[in-house]
């Protein structure tokens, strides 16, 4: 009786997307990028040149009256789906959305400081760890998105781990117990008056379970950010905190600021520091982690050349763990 069930669902499922087809508008878009790269003295650059093709395709269409909008993004080969997402525009509900890696929740502001080209801590060893907020992640993810008095909501829900599971599979009983959920809430100073603000702020929970072993408690993520734009410029701080909630696990305090600069409408430039003090045990001593980068763009139509240099010590709370790199990037829209 299972399986009978399961037949008509999938039948009623192939008749919906035929109907849908023949109602939305799908577009295609991609891009191309070409890479220079050049690890520190204590690495082996070998090869430096890549290169990393995207193909997108984007469909929207009506169905019972609400707007069903899917997109999904393939990096380097057909055959993988980097990030994908369905959403469902209600008008004044809202948004939601499932997600498989287009990004939701506090992940979407884990480092919104200016910048010309790539993050400061963009290719160097261990960053996406140290100071960058997330609870929930972006893969398997429930989303809802609001906006109300030009202040937008979004917030992410993760059952069990953020994994990319295909239809009729599950990720496995191993993290059951690792829920987690998130929220950011975004906007600009127009209502108060403050022209060229942007502001946002976040929050989000996992509970334990979350694969750093046993009799672990709750990891809690927050920030919050304020960009400020005068003329070409744009100055920008973020303040961001992460209690690990497990034993032996160093807490993570950053504070981080850019200054981005429009030369002309071609050309800009930025610059950025970071530090992330990892605050250790009562064993241990505290580390404060520092980086800095800058980065440069030059745009001509559908064609960029970009360049950055990043640096950093004591990388990921390691003392005397120093790591560089240098990334010259041309990348082609169409």
């Amino acid at each position: 009786m299972n399986n009978l069930k399961k037949v008509g669902l999938t039948a009623l499922a192939g008749s919906l997307a035929a109907i849908s087809a023949n109602a939305a508008e799908m577009s295609v878009s991609g891009a191309s990028v070409l890479t220079y790269t050049s690890e520190d003295s204590s690495e082996t650059t070998g090869n430096p040149f890549g290169m990393k093709t995207n193909i997108g395709f984007t469909a929207s269409g009506e169905v019972n009256g609400y707007t069903v909008s899917y997109m999904q993004t393939t990096a380097d080969q057909f055959a993988g789906m980097s990030s994908a997402r369905l959403s469902v525009d209600m008008g004044d509900m809202g948004t939601i959305a499932f997600d498989q890696g287009s990004g939701s929740g506090l992940g979407t502001i884990d480092d919104k400081t200016p910048t010309a080209a790539e993050e400061i801590w963009d290719g160097l060893d261990g960053l996406t760890v140290g100071g960058l907020v997330g609870a929930t992640g972006a893969s398997g993810v429930i989303n809802y998105v609001n906006t109300i008095s030009d202040v937008t909501f979004n917030g992410a829900y993760r059952k069990g781990a953020g994994t990319k599971n295909a239809d009729g599979a599950s990720s496995g009983a191993a993290a059951d117990n690792a829920n987690a959920w998130d929220f950011a809430l975004t906007g600009t100073g127009d209502m108060a008056g403050l022209e060229g603000v942007s502001w946002g702020t976040g929050y989000g929970e996992v509970d334990g379970g979350t694969g750093q072993g046993s009799g672990i408690s709750t990891s809690k993520h927050m920030t919050v950010f304020a960009n400020y734009s005068m003329g070409p410029a744009t100055f920008g701080y973020q303040i961001s905190d992460i209690d690990q909630g497990a034993a032996g696990a160093a807490d993570e305090r950053t504070n981080a600021w850019g200054l981005a600069v429009n030369v002309n409408e071609n050309l800009s430039i930025s610059y950025g520091e970071r530090e992330v003090e990892f605050n250790a045990t009562s064993t241990g001593t505290d580390v404060t982690e520092n980086g800095e980068g800058i980065a440069v763009a030059y745009t001509m139509g559908s064609m960029k050349i970009a360049g950055n240099m990043n640096e950093v010590s004591d990388n990921n709370g390691t003392a005397a763990s120093n790591d560089s790199m240098t990334e010259i990037a041309v990348s082609f829209a169409f």
